[in-house]
């Protein structure tokens, strides 16, 4: 059975969800708090939760550093975002603060229950619609010679490979990309170890991070 945190301090908010998880997720107990105190609290005590949504507004978050706060707290506890923020970067830093998946209040009710399937199963979710975004902020455009990822690394991938990491990159699940893609959830799992082990990274959020300030097009159309 699954254990799942609510923490977030409008009451309309926790029930709705609520609601979501128990009609999309067998077998699941949901609790729910109105602050980050009472996530840490409840951590304390219930250290085999499955998962903790913590909105980034809600009292002691403070922002970001409410993340940090829990993840040092409690590291063996994953860590969702469950916010009305819009913004890529706050996204993009959610995820480098330690959340494993950043779920934006504005989506509807079935891409909500997609997503916290997706993170139960262990995978980074990302909102696509608000990773495609443009950056916010002024930021130099990558190239070629990006000092992120090696270029002499992305020359061994293969097309195939390039595509799939670009999919990664929107956020996308592994069935989502083999849907666009065409291909069985299982090639993509494959394209994916290969990707990992190219990067020489060990998760599929460390390789998300890789490719943040990424030109795939100058790759695709070469």
């Amino acid at each position: 059975m699954y254990q799942i945190l609510i923490a977030d301090d409008h009451p309309m908010i926790r029930e709705a969800i609520s609601r979501a998880i128990a009609e999309s997720i067998p077998d699941c107990r949901v609790d729910e708090t109105d602050s980050l105190d009472g996530a840490m609290a409840y951590a304390a005590e219930h250290p085999e939760t499955d998962l903790v949504l913590l909105d980034l507004n809600m009292p002691g978050m403070d922002g970001l550093n409410g993340i940090v706060n829990m993840r040092n707290e409690h590291p063996d506890i994953p860590v969702a975002v469950l916010s009305a923020e819009e913004d890529k970067n706050v996204v993009l830093k959610a995820i480098t603060y330690g959340a494993i998946g950043f779920i934006a209040k504005s989506m509807s009710r079935d891409k909500i229950c997609e997503a916290l399937n997706q993170i139960l199963e262990g995978q980074v979710y990302l909102p696509p619609d608000i990773i495609r975004q443009p950056d916010q902020t002024p930021r130099r455009r990558a190239s070629l010679a990006d000092p992120s990822i090696d270029p002499d690394v992305i020359a061994t991938f293969t097309r195939r490979q390039l595509l799939v990491f670009q999919h990664m990159a929107q956020g996308k699940s592994n069935k989502e990309i083999g849907y666009d893609l065409n291909i069985a959830e299982t090639t993509v799992k494959a394209h994916v170890s290969g990707i990992l082990r190219k990067l020489k990274v060990h998760s599929r959020l460390k390789a998300i991070l890789c490719a943040k300030d990424f030109n795939f097009d100058q790759y695709l159309h070469r």
